[in-house]
């Protein structure tokens, strides 16, 4: 099997280097093949964890991923030993790898035995394997119901295909990763509305984290574990997240929220150019180190709202009720879990998971999360971090012991272009969501997690709201207008891949969406966006835009009952479910950091996250100055001035008829 993994990376590495092609391209941008390391998910297999081996295992399973990411750098550092000796990657790379994972696997079984009955077979999981980044990663299927990948006709893929290596960092995207969305068939289907259903909606405004808020930790999956996300993620609403905050600081802490009530963390994996910008993280953990390379965007929009259910009233959201949807490990776990879907305003009743959007000129780019909605009345959390929420079945209704909770759905907008993939992003860059770095920035591993922070009394106010049928909450006024069965289309005369002569930049024409560069002071951040945010989480100049359409609610069908094989003598420790649920496993320990206290804000502006961030930092992202402020300023001046030329003529004018 080791003899077959070297082999494997021989011909990737060989295919590569041929031609003088820079970071894994040829002269002509294709992109070309590149292997990932894959193991099995440890995580996702601990299904019932004891409250106080928590803490022990959470700490192993980051160490895990940490030795998984240590070893695919070595992997991409030895393409040259690879080449020369087939052998060498099994005997350097994975065997040492076997060998750290079964230690890791064995205090874990340790701490858990300690609480109660020590799981079986856990060191099955040890072994790694070397994959080509064009095999199949994962057998499982999609959820039943949920957003449709590009399967079946329903995306074709973009030309000059690759699969593999490429991007700024090496290890992804190309060409492949990407879909003409005009080529998508409407994949989006609604249940039905039934008697004694829920109606109405709540949103939150709460920003687009103008003010730069990133940290590469995962308090969910990784509390106490700095860079256990191995990526950046975006954050707005809570103002103290990091690896190292606990219930209390998310309590005590600001928010960017308009509504002061809602102190809940939203964060998600930041999508970069690969441009060649260096950001300030582009040497440290969880940036340029593992692969997450290129210009931080800032979104155009972000839209929070909370729906009902249509089957049946929602109840409360538990206070610090931890949600993850999505799958950080989908390319190497499979598609069971991944969740979060990819559109272009204007064909939001089409909705990728595998495959990055191609917007045509005048759309932005969609990303879109559907939060599971259905709780199962007692745990905040659960060991694996999925089977205390489930998914509505096809029809809306929750699995049996389960009851409907308010669904969380974001909506994030991006003014970027459709890259030039016939000169692999040259012309114009390519664009990707930060991941794992055995991962290859594969857009079907985008997710999303939410922590519900909201005042008790608000949180009553938004079931009292949805399940009345009412339109409430301070981001009200911002949602986009609902899909209509024939959505405005942007104009379609420019081909997605090769926009328009004014789009081709690498950097973003318009200056609500530039990016600064990481080389300019923190103190004197570049114009392009207002100092401070209004209530509607907009970016400034941004808007809808021509043919914005809302996305239409879609339902994705519980996981079936887990099937599994119990290796424990126990309570079904581990076991070996038929859709493995994610978690997004953490890496390495660190000691922790201080906290900070974040600066309060005005209702409705985004407020700094000075204290709560967790080094390595990217630069803020905020912009001051722009074309929307000076003119704002400057408009009130120009009407005063016509107003005294208009004045002054009239006078002059009178003068002269009375004489």
């Amino acid at each position: 099997m080791l003899g077959g993994g070297g082999l494997v990376a021989v011909n990737v590495y060989a295919s590569a280097t041929e031609n003088g092609g820079g970071q894994g391209q040829v002269a002509t941008g294709q992109v070309l093949s590149a292997p990932t390391i894959y193991c099995p998910d440890v995580g996702s297999r601990l299904t019932a964890v004891p409250d106080g081996a928590r803490a022990d295992v959470d700490r192993e399973l980051a160490q895990l991923d940490q030795q998984i990411a240590a070893a695919y750098q070595q992997l991409t550092q030895s393409a040259a030993e690879i080449e020369q000796n087939p052998g060498f990657a099994g005997q350097t790379i994975i065997d040492p790898l076997k060998a750290e994972r079964s230690e890791s696997l064995q205090r874990i079984a340790d701490a858990i035995g300690r609480e109660g009955d020590r799981p079986q077979g856990l060191d099955d999981l040890a072994a790694c394997t070397l994959r080509s980044s064009n095999q199949d990663a994962g057998q499982s299927a999609a959820p039943q119901g949920s957003a449709t990948p590009s399967q079946s006709g329903q995306g074709s893929a973009a030309p000059s295909q690759g699969t593999g290596a490429g991007g700024q960092g090496g290890n992804g995207p190309v060409a492949a990763d990407y879909a003409d969305i005009t080529s998508v068939q409407p994949n989006v289907s609604t249940p039905a509305e039934q008697p004694g259903g829920s109606t109405g909606t709540f949103s939150s405004s709460c920003g687009v984290n103008a003010n730069g808020l990133f940290n590469s930790d995962n308090v969910i999956v990784a509390p106490g574990v700095s860079n256990g996300a191995h990526h950046f993620h975006d954050y707005i609403g809570n103002q103290s997240n990091n690896a190292f905050a606990s219930d209390q600081d998310l309590a005590n802490a600001q928010t960017s929220c308009a509504d002061q009530g809602d102190k809940s963390t939203y964060y998600w994996p930041v999508l970069r150019l690969q441009n060649g910008k260096q950001e300030r993280d582009a040497d440290k953990p969880g940036g340029g180190t593992e692969g997450n390379a290129g210009q931080i965007v800032t979104a155009k929009q972000v839209t929070l709202t909370f729906e009902g259910n249509p089957t049946s009233k929602v109840t409360e959201m538990p206070r610090l009720l931890r949600i993850i949807t999505g799958d950080a490990k989908a390319f190497v776990n499979g598609p069971a879990n991944a969740n979060a879907s990819w559109s272009c305003t204007g064909y939001e009743d089409r909705q990728l998971k595998d495959k990055y959007p191609l917007c045509p000129s005048g759309s932005d780019v969609v990303r879109t999360f559907r939060f599971q909605s259905c709780w199962d009345g007692r745990n905040i959390d659960s060991a694996n971090h999925r089977t205390h929420v489930a998914f509505e079945g096809p029809d809306g209704s929750c699995p049996a012991g389960f009851q409907a909770i308010p669904q969380l759905v974001q909506r994030i907008v991006y003014a970027v272009a459709a890259p030039s993939l016939q000169d692999g992003g040259r012309k114009v860059p390519l664009f990707a969501v930060d991941s794992f770095p055995e991962q290859l920035h594969k857009p079907v591993t985008d997710h999303g997690d939410f922590i519900n922070v909201f005042d008790e009394s608000l949180m009553r106010k938004m079931v009292d709201c949805i399940n009345s049928g009412r339109k409430c909450g301070a981001g009200a006024d911002e949602q986009p207008p609902s899909q209509s069965a024939e959505p405005s289309r942007p104009s379609e005369t420019a081909s997605p891949s090769e926009p328009p002569a004014e789009t081709q930049s690498a950097e973003p024409s318009e200056p609500a969406t530039q990016q600064p560069s990481s080389d300019q002071p923190s103190s004197e951040p570049p114009a392009g966006t207002p100092a401070t945010e209004t209530a509607t989480a907009t970016a400034p100049g941004s808007g809808s835009g021509s043919g914005s359409t809302g996305l239409p609610r879609v339902y994705a069908t519980p996981s079936p009952k887990k099937t599994s094989t119990t290796k424990s003598s126990g309570g079904g420790v581990i076991s070996e479910p038929t859709q493995r649920p994610d978690t997004e496993a953490p890496a390495g320990t660190s000691a922790a950091s201080p906290t900070g206290t974040a600066v309060a804000a005005p209702a409705g502006q985004e407020t700094p996250g000075t204290g709560a961030q967790t080094e390595p930092q990217t630069e803020p992202q905020a912009v001051q100055g722009g074309l929307a402020e000076t003119g704002a300023h400057l408009w009130p001046a120009i009407f005063g001035g016509l107003l005294l030329v208009s004045g002054a003529a009239l006078l002059w004018r009178t003068k002269r008829t009375s004489f």
